[in-house]
């Protein structure tokens, strides 16, 4: 019985720190008009609201997973923690744009600390069908933390303030930083020193990586820093012996597979969640709160098949789970690229979410799986910053693709039904992934 309390516990530090992460940024994707009037913000300064969070996140993401294995998870979880909270702090606090802009990048060091290092510590804490489960609710988190968000944060724009939601983060942190010094294990992580060339080669390529997508100007500048600081990484990475990626983890035919999959899979995702909520309002009038409840036949569906998921690996396994739910996601964006005012909310987004939502709840938790397969314990952080790198990146660029695809159109809702079959079609990509590299990798690795 004690076992299972400590499971509880664990898991819900997880699960409650990688969800204040999403909480916000679906407040900054529901929240952007009020806080643009409340700071007298122009659409320029407002977009690096946002593109200052994702500099750092994505930036410092590798250094986070790494961090971990080196110096003990729970201290550097404990320090995500502290920082994160100390950040939207801030930004609630913010009465200007340097002021909110600058918060949001410190805010997104100590996300890049936390997402990492929470899926570090599941897999430390878990092992067999704990762990198949255990994954399973953190995959799940993923696709119904992103939806649930939507709402809370059109509840706060609409009825509250958008401040609201970063306040809330505060009491959250310190809740989760009380649960971390009582139930997680302390350790002292491995012996070694930190990979400085590494450190700081990764964090400039990543940044201008994340900058040549999301940025405004110099783009193609930023882009070939990024090639050039990124080539010296992975140079480096090969012959440090203290790696802060360790070039191994790409020996492995599923994680290959996964971090493939995932970038296009949240490419897809992150521009389906952008656009789909400004489509309802502006074709359908619907309101920030309206839109935001409008997700929840994708919501509760996943959050019904997520309970599934691990009876359904130990079936199917987790690449055949994975075809599945990738082919179910790309039919359902299929279905919704149809969509025209005269269809209306129902048969046109209600319906395609249904099936959008069966498919997420089967792929997120494998994606996780397959990310982190056959590491060992040393590398778990790393192979979680990789699993996280893959998902911020895939999510800029293809925000980027389909929200370009959308504005190439004079018609919002032309647009939108391209856009969303340029989603489609990274999600057959992905399926691909899933098929040629997931699959016999998962077979491999049983073998």
């Amino acid at each position: 019985m004690a076992k299972q309390k400590r499971f509880d516990w664990i898991l819900l530090v997880i699960l409650m720190s990688y969800f204040m992460i999403l909480l916000d940024n679906s407040i900054i994707f529901t929240g952007t008009v009020k806080i643009a009037q409340d700071l007298g913000l122009n659409q320029a300064t407002l977009s690096w609201v946002s593109s200052a969070y994702s500099l750092t996140f994505g930036g410092f993401l590798l250094l986070g997973g790494r961090a971990g294995d080196l110096f003990g998870r729970r201290r550097v979880f404990q320090v995500g923690l502290i920082i994160f909270g100390l950040g939207s702090l801030l930004v609630g606090l913010a009465v200007n744009a340097p002021m909110i802009i600058a918060a949001r990048a410190f805010q997104g060091i100590g996300s890049a600390i936390l997402a990492p290092t929470t899926l570090a510590i599941l897999m430390d804490t878990y092992e067999g069908a704990e762990r198949v489960k255990a994954i399973a609710y953190y995959g799940a988190m993923a696709g119904i933390g992103a939806s649930v968000s939507l709402v809370i944060g059109g509840v706060f724009a609409s009825l509250l303030t958008w401040r609201v939601g970063f306040f809330m983060n505060v009491p959250i942190s310190i809740w989760m930083f009380y649960l971390a010094v009582k139930h997680l294990r302390k350790d002292n992580g491995q012996t070694g020193k930190l990979d400085w060339v590494g450190t700081f080669s990764s964090l400039l390529g990543m940044s201008a990586l994340v900058y040549s997508i999301i940025g405004d100007w110099a783009q193609l500048p930023a882009f070939l820093l990024a090639v050039l600081f990124l080539a010296i990484f992975i140079f480096q990475e090969h012959r440090t012996g203290q790696p802060i990626m360790p070039l191994r983890l790409f020996t492995d035919r599923e994680r290959i597979g996964a971090y493939i999959g995932r970038f296009l899979y949240l490419g897809a995702m992150m521009g389906f969640w952008f656009i789909t909520p400004q489509l309802m309002q502006n074709a359908l009038g619907f309101s920030a709160l309206m839109a935001g409840v409008a997700f929840f036949p994708l919501t509760i569906v996943n959050f019904v098949i997520a309970l599934q998921v691990a009876r359904l690996t130990a079936k199917w396994g987790n690449g055949g789970l994975l075809v599945i739910g990738i082919a179910l996601t790309a039919a359902g964006m299929l279905w919704l690229s149809f969509f025209t005012p005269a269809i209306g909310y129902w048969w046109g987004i209600a319906a395609p979410m249904v099936v959008i939502g069966i498919g997420q709840g089967f792929s997120l938790s494998p994606f996780t799986a397959a990310g982190v397969a056959h590491t060992q314990g040393a590398d778990a952080g790393a192979a979680s910053g990789v699993v996280n790198v893959m998902h911020q990146i895939g999510g800029s660029v293809g925000l980027s693709i389909l929200v370009t695809t959308e504005g190439l159109f004079g018609n919002q809702v032309t647009g939108f039904q391209h856009a969303i079959l340029m989603g489609a079609g990274l999600l057959v990509l992905a399926l691909l992934a899933a098929i040629f590299l997931i699959a016999p990798g998962e077979r491999q690795g049983k073998a």
